[in-house]
């Protein structure tokens, strides 16, 4: 059973990994995540028992218990006994709102295992899909638990076998997403059968659950829950006591999640990049307490007392105040000040944490999420881990000024401190207009930025509608173009093509990247996207936005010396292309000879940046160039009568539908539409149904603008700017 233990005896159990698990709740948005997590809690005794269910507390802030809504992803600490032997579970409650599913991505990167919830009714969902893939990728065991059966009991009114009937569709959707992105290694495995204990089924709300095993011990049978319903609020209180949801889901956490050490066997060689033979390898494949100090940190906040607090997990060796430590990331000394664990919205000191559990660590100001800490004395051998890759993009900017002209200082330091939380809200100034840009997953994600400016920080803002971030790109291949510098003293041939798919898909995947081993990345391109083995081989850059940069000069004097300079100018052209100055995507850049004066003076970056750029901006603009349009994916729950509905708004708002299906009642449809037409969808689809309709959302892909809107589009944005209507012409750029 569960019992609220002191922070110490925590502590002691931390220090025994076979009595160790790390989880977080992941699911599709309002399906029950932060519910399930107050259950816990309460069986814990951090909470009161009555209001589990109601209090969201680990919704800590103002924003989420308004919306009721998870934004931030919260640890807790939990304490737990199963047959006689306590364990610690560390628990980490993410958001489902598809705008916030860089959080969970960060929170996967330090867990071992995650219990999935989804809604008895809506079934799976797009979210669900996305964050189950998500946890796979990360090589993180998921568990089952279907949540809201009260549901099928009370609104549907449902007979037992039907609820059964119900429970197997579920289970045999969600295997089939194990069985499409899992990895060949742990598909068989990791598949859940309710037989063997690892789906759990009950009500977050009303604080009942069982899995089969359980229910098989204690003798419950479906048609007791329907007993107990029928009897009301006595008997489902009853019921609960019989079958509490916090037994059911923690026993089943304790037996099929690996405990740390076993878990990062498997994971380290997937998620870091180094030699797991090394001495660091292996100390962070047993997960050893001596071994060289390793964290990563996955989640930054600021404290308003304290200032930063680095959260992460300790893969190798311990964690305790006063040790200095090198931020890989960063390249920066910093030391530790002080060692603490979450327990929900509070901070507990303590002395030390070992391997294997997450921690809360005052001191490290300069890091940021993804950092990678590492003990000083391996800070020049120490590989980064793997970066972390994101379902989905920044794709809705705004502009924001303060309404008090005095508060402009505190809106830059407080926006500086946003980013830092949360690293998928980029701020930027716009060079033409000064303004403050922030650029955020969707209307829903810059919200609430607004509303942690004014909550947080007292600051209120004037902002510009959200307008949709695009992509520039090409269609065909350019012509081989010479940049000179405005010096006339550097000339460099240089010409412009589009990658294929299979590039692109590696590069946005993680599969390939800049900072690995060159012979293995050249590797890869040439077995799995075609690459020739020269060309793949002299890769200088890669950019964020999925741009390469490839040398096929030979024998150039001084190219070594400006090298660095030239790929700055590739990078600096890729933020802001020649149609409309947003950022380039999917463009390969060939330098195919230069001339480069043998003076330094003469070869600066005012020389070399403009003659690297025009020559890319003149290919772009004979390559077929156009504007790409996010496109946001739909998952649509609606009865029957109103398909047509929703198919006629999804066509009005240039979508096309994918794929329509039969789910029990309703009618599930799969489409895509682009971002900018989806400002006012889910008004559109409420008024359209009568309120009778569900849906999920998520980013799915870039695409061509049609080009019978092209030029109007590019107008439209080039004037937001400020800029001349219509793009610059290819004399521009090689005219002198």
């Amino acid at each position: 059973m569960v019992k609220y233990k002191v922070v110490e005896e925590i502590l002691k159990i931390m220090g025994n990994l076979d009595q160790v698990r790390n989880i977080g709740i992941i699911a599709h948005v309002d399906h029950g995540k932060t519910t399930t997590t107050d259950s816990l809690l309460a069986a814990a005794g951090i909470i009161s028992y009555k209001i589990a269910g109601e209090a969201l507390v680990l919704d800590y802030l103002d924003v989420e218990q308004k919306r009721g809504i998870t934004v931030k992803s919260a640890n807790v600490s939990l304490y737990h006994e199963y047959r006689g032997k306590p364990y610690v579970i560390n628990l980490i409650d993410t958001p489902g709102h598809v705008d916030f599913s860089g959080k969970v991505t960060r929170s996967l990167r330090v867990l071992d295992g995650a219990i999935v919830v989804v809604d008895a009714v809506e079934g799976v969902m797009t979210q669900t899909e996305t964050v189950l893939r998500q946890a796979l990728e990360e090589r993180v065991r998921p568990l089952l638990f279907i949540n809201k059966v009260d549901r099928l009991i009370k609104e549907l009114r449902l007979s037992a076998e039907e609820i059964q009937q119900r429970f197997v569709d579920i289970i045999r959707e969600f295997n089939n997403l194990i069985e499409l992105y899992g990895e060949p290694q742990f598909k068989a495995k990791w598949k859940v059968n309710p037989t063997e204990g690892t789906v759990a089924f009950g009500s977050a709300k009303e604080k009942w659950g069982f899995t089969i095993p359980m229910a098989v011990k204690k003798g419950i049978k479906i048609s007791d829950i329907l007993e107990a319903y029928k009897k009301g609020k006595e008997g489902i209180e009853e019921f609960a006591k019989t079958a509490p949801l916090a037994e059911a889901l923690l026993d089943m956490v304790v037996k099929f999640v690996p405990n740390p050490r076993e878990a990062q066997s498997y994971r380290i060689p997937k998620i870091w990049r180094g030699d797991p033979d090394s001495e660091i390898g292996k100390a962070m494949r047993n997960a050893d307490p001596n071994g060289p100090l390793v964290m990563l940190i996955n989640d930054m906040r600021i404290d308003p007392h304290a200032g930063f607090v680095a959260t992460g997990r300790i893969w190798s060796g311990t964690m305790e105040p006063g040790k200095e430590v090198w931020l890989v990331n960063t390249r920066t000394k910093q030391k530790v000040l002080q060692v603490s664990l979450y327990m929900g919205q509070t901070r507990e000191i303590a002395p030390r944490i070992i391997a294997g559990n997450i921690a809360a660590v005052l001191g490290l100001d300069k890091a940021r999420a993804g950092e990678t800490v590492v003990d000083l004395s391996f800070k020049d051998t120490m590989a980064p881990f793997e970066r972390l890759h994101y379902i989905s993009e920044p794709v809705v900017t705004m502009a924001v000024e303060p309404k008090t002209t005095t508060d402009l200082p505190k809106l830059i330091e407080a926006l500086r401190k946003l980013s830092i939380e949360d690293p998928n809200l980029v701020v930027k100034i716009n060079q033409e207009t000064g303004e403050y840009l922030i650029s955020g997953m969707g209307p829903l994600h810059l919200e609430i930025a607004l509303t942690l400016l004014k909550e947080n920080y007292g600051i209120e803002v004037i902002t510009s509608p959200p307008i949709v971030v695009y992509r520039e790109s090409i269609r065909k291949a350019s012509q081989v173009f010479e940049g000179k510098s405005p010096n006339k003293h550097n000339k460099f041939y240089i010409s412009v093509e589009p990658l294929n798919n299979e590039t692109i898909k590696l590069i946005q995947e993680g599969v390939v990247a800049e900072d690995m081993d060159w012979r293995e990345r050249a590797k890869i391109l040439r077995d799995k996207a075609g690459w020739e083995t020269d060309e793949a081989r002299n890769i200088w850059a890669i950019d964020d936005n999925i741009n390469v940069f490839v040398d096929k000069t030979t024998g150039i004097q001084h190219l070594r010396e400006v090298k660095d300079t030239m790929i700055q100018g590739f990078r600096l052209a890729m933020k802001a292309g020649p149609l409309a100055h947003e950022p380039v995507r999917g463009l390969k850049v060939v330098l195919h000879d230069a001339v480069i004066h043998e003076d330094p003076a003469h070869r600066g970056p005012a020389q070399i940046y403009p003659a690297v750029r025009n020559a890319i901006f003149a290919g772009i603009l004979t390559s077929r160039p156009t504007l790409l349009e996010p496109i946001q994916k739909l998952d649509i729950r609606v009865p029957l009568d109103y398909l047509s509905a929703v198919t006629a708004i999804v066509s009005r708002k240039r979508g096309r539908i994918i794929d329509v299906t039969q789910h029990g009642v309703l009618m599930r449809i799969t489409a895509e539409i682009p971002v900018a037409e989806s400002f006012n969808l889910a008004a559109e689809l409420r008024s359209a149904t009568a309120g009778k309709v569900f849906w999920g959302t998520e980013f799915s892909r870039w695409a061509p603008v049609p080009d019978s809107m092209l030029m109007d589009l590019i107008k439209k944005i080039r004037e937001r700017k400020g800029l001349p209507p219509n793009p610059p012409r290819v004399d521009d750029f090689i005219g002198f």
